[in-house]
């Protein structure tokens, strides 16, 4: 079995002329926090988002607790395009595409439409018309891509970004699945290697699941070092795409905050001192969160926030640029989690913009940093 996005595929790609997607053309205020999110994120209709345990509403709840907590308007955030096929096309096949789309019938159903309820893992999905699951699903999935090609640009040139979405990290080159139709890590990663003066890229990936996708996609590259931290018992099992972690750690069932929060602290570090980054692409996953249906772990919400923390402070001491994108989670709790997670990392000035806090905003201090009213 070959790799989705071979080392010639990626050395290829970077000697050709410097291909630069249209969301680095957005002009990005000094009034703007590193923080991508726009409306478009969110999936809903006809009620089928329910028939999936993911929140397909949670990027908004996310962006409405930082509201509330006084740390964003709308006016500063920076918003994304959507991701157009020419920008996908930097590591998407054509042939990968065009199934997203095609209206070929096959045993009386439509190609597309099947090839779709698979990603997304919502059967009834196939039985929808095209404009509409390009609408309705992956047209927010295009967003959100297009947040994580940005927030890779927005880290280097800042020293920080956080994407409110993204963290597509099933999905590859050739192939999607588990809820994930565009392969955004791989595509930050490379529009970075096209556009700034970097040659390496760490994926820090601390979502419950094991991140095959990018795994896929950057086997034997040594210019992508993968640490993936994730729960051996549960999907999606890819043997193949471990070849590609080079600092692999399982872990099982219902591991708790203190086992985890060692283990990150340990790889973390460890990971860094033994390779030296560019670009931080961190996979925050909330699906670690104790009840996950299918994280199966049992962090606490507060063991979330001190793992970001910890991500977050090892990248910034040593001047590491570093991306954040908020991957998985299944319980209606995971928004004001990350909400909260990222207030404390403002609290512990492990992110600012001060152009932004002196534009009008209320005033820091009359919320606690997790966005409670004092």
């Amino acid at each position: 079995m070959e790799p989705d996005l071979n080392t010639q595929t990626v050395e290829e790609s970077l000697t050709k002329s410097k291909r630069s997607c249209q969301q680095y053309e957005v002009v990005v205020k000094p009034t703007q926090w590193s923080i991508i999110y726009s409306s478009e994120y969110n999936i809903g209709f006809c009620g089928l988002e329910k028939l999936h345990p993911f929140d397909s509403g949670k990027w908004g709840k996310i962006f409405e607790f930082l509201k509330v907590a006084g740390m964003l308007r709308e006016d500063t955030v920076v918003e994304p395009m959507e991701a157009t096929e020419e920008d996908l096309l930097l590591v998407h096949s054509n042939k990968y595409l065009r199934s997203l789309k095609l209206a070929n019938i096959v045993e009386g159903m439509n190609e597309w439409s099947i090839n779709v309820a698979g990603i997304t893992e919502v059967p009834p999905v196939a039985l929808l018309p095209n404009f509409i699951v390009q609408k309705k699903v992956l047209r927010p999935f295009r967003f959100q891509t297009s947040g994580t090609i940005m927030g890779g640009k927005l880290a280097i040139e800042r020293g920080w970004a956080i994407n409110i979405g993204g963290g597509y990290h099933h999905c590859s080159a050739n192939r999607g699945g588990g809820f994930c139709a565009y392969a955004d890590i791989t595509l930050s990663i490379q529009y970075a290697f096209q556009n700034f003066n970097i040659s390496k890229a760490m994926i820090i990936d601390l979502d419950a699941h094991q991140g095959n996708g990018h795994e896929r996609d950057f086997m034997d590259n040594n210019k992508v070092y993968i640490l993936d931290i994730f729960n051996r018992d549960i999907y999606p099992h890819d043997g193949f795409a471990k070849r590609a972690i080079k600092r692999k750690v399982e872990i099982g069932c219902f591991t708790d905050n203190e086992k985890y929060l060692k283990l990150v602290e340990r790889h973390v570090e460890g990971a860094l001192n033994e390779f030296t980054p560019d670009l931080v692409v961190y996979n925050a996953g909330t699906d670690i969160l104790e009840g996950d249906p299918l994280g199966l772990l049992s962090i606490t919400a507060e063991g979330i926030i001190q793992r970001d923390e910890i991500v977050f402070t090892k990248c910034r001491s040593r001047n590491i640029p570093i991306v954040m994108v908020t991957s998985g989670g299944y319980l209606r709790e995971t928004a004001r989690i990350v909400a909260n997670s990222i207030l404390n990392l403002r609290h512990k000035s492990l992110i600012s913009c001060t152009e932004a806090e002196q534009a009008g905003l209320i005033e820091p201090d009359d919320f606690d940093h997790f966005g409670t009213p004092i």
